[in-house]
C-alpha cells in the first residue's frame, strides 16, 4: 500500500484535550510514544487497548479529508505546499464545548452545538485536494464496501473516496469502537464522560490544520505537520 495522507483537526500538543485524548488512545501522535491509558471500571486493561486499536492507528483527531493516497505525479511537497497555501486563507474559528455523544458502536466526542465553521472547512478541505488523491483502487472499494451506506453516501464514496463529506459530515473525535457489546460499550461511555469531563467544560479554538501521515500499512498515522490558520476571526 502507498503511503496515506489525511487532514485533521488535532487539539495543541500538550494542551488539556490533546493530554486528555492521547492517554485515552494510548499513545501520542506526534511522537509515537505509547502511553499508559486510564483504568475504566468493569473492563480489564487488555480489553480497554484492544477496543481503542483502532482509533489509536489513526491518532487522536477530527476528520476534515479523510486517508488517502497521492495521485501519479504528485509528491507530498505539493502535498505540503498546498496546504501551506489552503490554510494561509481560511479564518480560525472556536467549537462550541465538546460532549461525549450517546453509545452506539463507536464511542466520540462531538460538539455540543451545531458549527457551521468546521462544517464548511471540511468542506473545503474535501474540495480543494481532491486532484492530489489518487483514484480509488479494487482494494480501496472492497474495504468500503457496506451496504450501510444510503445512496448518496455512495455517490460521495465513488466522487471523493469517502462517504462522509458534505451534508453527511459529523465532526467527532473517535474515542473507541467499533464496541459491539452493550455492556462493554456503557462502560467505556461512562468512563470518557468522567475522563473528559475537565476538557469538555470550554469551547475549542481551531487555529490549526494538521497533516497526519502512514506510511505503510503497518504503520499507525503520525502527525507530521501542522499549519495555523489564518488570521481573520468569523463567528462560528
Amino acid at each position: 500500500m502507498p503511503a496515506r495522507y489525511a487532514l485533521y483537526f488535532a487539539p495543541p500538543d500538550g494542551s488539556d484535550l490533546a493530554t486528555f485524548g492521547q492517554r485515552w488512545l494510548g499513545r501520542d501522535a506526534v511522537t509515537g510514544e505509547p502511553l499508559v491509558q486510564p483504568t475504566v471500571p468493569g473492563l480489564t486493561t487488555g480489553r480497554v487497548h484492544a477496543l481503542t486499536a483502532f482509533s489509536r492507528r489513526y491518532g487522536f483527531h477530527g476528520t476534515l479529508k479523510a486517508p488517502f493516497a497521492l495521485a501519479p505525479g504528485v509528491d507530498r511537497a505539493a502535498l505540503v505546499a498546498r496546504l501551506a497555501c489552503f490554510a494561509a486563507d481560511q479564518p480560525t474559528f472556536t467549537l462550541p464545548t465538546l460532549t461525549v455523544a450517546p453509545p452506539d458502536p463507536f464511542i466520540t466526542l462531538v460538539p455540543c452545538a451545531p458549527c457551521p465553521a468546521i462544517d464548511r472547512l471540511a468542506a473545503a478541505c474535501v474540495e480543494a485536494f481532491d486532484d492530489l488523491r489518487a483514484s480509488m483502487t479494487a482494494a480501496d472499494r472492497q474495504r468500503r464496501k457496506t451496504t450501510d451506506l444510503s445512496p448518496r453516501q455512495q455517490a460521495y464514496l465513488e466522487r471523493w473516496g469517502y462517504p462522509y463529506v458534505f451534508d453527511e459530515f459529523h465532526f467527532h473525535l473517535t474515542l473507541a469502537g467499533p464496541v459491539d457489546d452493550p455492556t462493554e460499550r456503557d462502560c467505556l461511555h461512562a468512563a470518557a464522560v468522567d475522563r473528559s469531563a475537565a476538557v469538555c467544560r470550554d469551547p475549542v479554538p481551531v487555529t490549526s490544520l494538521c497533516l497526519f501521515e502512514q506510511p505503510d500499512t503497518d504503520t499507525p498515522f503520525r502527525l507530521t505537520h501542522r499549519v495555523m490558520l489564518g488570521t481573520a476571526e468569523t463567528p462560528s
